[in-house]
């Protein structure tokens, strides 16, 4: 059995068991990386090991391995990777909403853009806020603001609506810490400022697109802000009303969004600008590092908590919620990345690399295409990028005529399409929004297409004027 015929069962088996089986994603994930590793033979895995550059001792070593090592090896080395960043950016999140930071944050945009223009501030407050925070957090926190704001501007609950969603779920697909651009960063190998930066630049560009969608979809489809059971009445003017005095600093609010972006950002810039092995070089790659830069973050998340909080119960509650949370994110990300590995492992990325090596300039769709694929069809943009990642990730080792941050960003816009009912997403904003499933399909699953069309086409025009190889 060829590698491309392991890895369509490997899919297969995912997306039985997701849509079909109802079961949990980490189950069908560790199932599909057991069936996968069961039918990957030991040429194979030589095959694998030698496109990796490993040592004879080490090749003999993975090849000798059992099934169930090879699959916890793979489990632990994904976790190894991200687990901590994970668990600290939940905290963060959960902080920040918890704290009142985030309202904080959101009510500055809003001042600093004017009620005429509180789409962009919407956007802009969306688009931060996902950086550390994970979108349906997001949401859940910006629709009361996206009613309260519809009540003063009849007739723009669809241009609110969208400009929350197309913030949101871009940050979340193209710039760590979010688990899907930082798992594809890390198996790639790729400078998290690197990543940083590219998601910025690229995030700015389809969540312009998506606005640009935004404005034209509000004018041609009314779109009626409805009752819904989740947020009363007495609720919204409660979120909506609340006083100045009763949120933290605008600066404290933004410190554990921006340090870490700083810290990371200038880690990567430190080996350039800097004498290698100076004390400042030193100093800032260890601050820098992406871990103890969220962990920095979180302390600061925390004591934001903390002071608004000063209720140690409370406080102890809503961390447990935000680890308990992070430990299932961890979980599944884990779950998926031993599934990637054991895809690499039938040799299909050498197979890929050496196609590469003639064709480079159709990499980019193809990654993009590959994860639009499985997003569509099992409804996870974290698991369709780690799915693609297992697929792409021999062409790491190819001679590349850009940058892999170019590859890695494919991968985040083609995670993007298309969502619809298989996504917890969609049923999220269906319910919350009081929206009709079609108009959930044209408010959200064709924004997010519009959006992640956009990120390709801007990739591959970069990947040619600035290939940074």
């Amino acid at each position: 059995m060829g590698s491309i015929s392991i890895i369509l069962i490997g899919t297969a088996i995912v997306l039985f068991c997701i849509i079909r089986l109802k079961l949990h994603a980490a189950i069908s994930l560790l199932l599909a990386a057991l069936v996968t590793a069961l039918l990957t033979t030991p040429e194979m895995i030589t095959a694998f090991a030698e496109s990796k550059g490993m040592s004879a001792a080490d090749i003999a070593q993975l090849t000798n391995m059992s099934v169930g090592k090879r699959l916890a090896t793979a489990f632990g080395n994904t976790s190894a990777k991200i687990g901590i960043l994970i668990a600290l950016a939940s905290v963060i999140g959960v902080a920040l909403m918890r704290s009142g930071g985030a309202e904080r944050i959101i009510r500055a945009l809003l001042g600093l853009f004017g009620k005429k223009n509180s789409g962009l501030a919407l956007l802009s407050g969306s688009f931060t806020l996902a950086i550390p925070v994970f979108f349906d957090t997001v949401f859940y926190l910006m629709i009361p603001l996206v009613k309260s704001l519809t009540v003063r501007n009849r007739g723009k609950f669809s241009l609110y609506l969208m400009a929350v969603i197309a913030g949101g779920v871009m940050a979340h697909s193209l710039i760590p810490p979010t688990p899907g651009p930082l798992f594809v960063a890390e198996e790639m190998g790729i400078d998290l400022g690197a990543m940083i930066i590219g998601g910025l630049v690229i995030g700015a560009i389809t969540v312009l697109a998506g606005y640009g969608y935004a404005l034209w979809a509000n004018k041609k489809w009314e779109l009626p802000m409805r009752d819904t059971p989740d947020i009363s009445v007495e609720e919204l003017e409660q979120f909506s009303n609340k006083t100045s005095k009763d949120l933290p600093s605008l600066g404290l609010s933004l410190l554990p969004v921006i340090l870490p972006l700083l810290l990371i950002t200038g880690n990567t810039f430190s080996g350039v600008l800097l004498e290698k092995g100076s004390v400042a070089q030193r100093v800032l790659q260890t601050i820098g590092d992406a871990n103890i830069a969220l962990f920095i973050s979180a302390i600061i998340a925390m004591f934001l908590l903390w002071k608004q909080l000063s209720d140690s119960d409370a406080f102890k509650k809503f961390i447990t919620e935000a680890l308990g949370s992070a430990g299932m994110i961890i979980l599944i990300t884990a779950s998926g990345g031993a599934f990637g590995q054991m895809l690499q492992q039938t040799g299909i990325g050498a197979q890929v690399g050496a196609w590469a090596a003639n064709y480079q300039i159709a990499l980019l769709p193809m990654a993009f295409f590959i994860t639009a694929m499985v997003r569509s069809a099992q409804g996870s943009a974290t698991v369709a990028m780690i799915t693609a990642m297992g697929v792409m990730s021999g062409v790491v080792n190819a001679d590349l005529a850009f940058h892999p941050v170019y590859l890695a960003l494919a991968i985040g816009c083609g995670s993007k399409i298309f969502a619809w009912m298989n996504d917890s997403a969609f049923w999220i904003i269906t319910k919350m929004s009081g929206m009709e499933v079609e108009e959930t399909i044209r408010h959200f699953s064709i924004l997010l297409m519009v959006m992640a069309l956009a990120g390709l086409f801007s990739i591959m025009i970069f990947s040619v004027i600035l290939p940074f190889a």
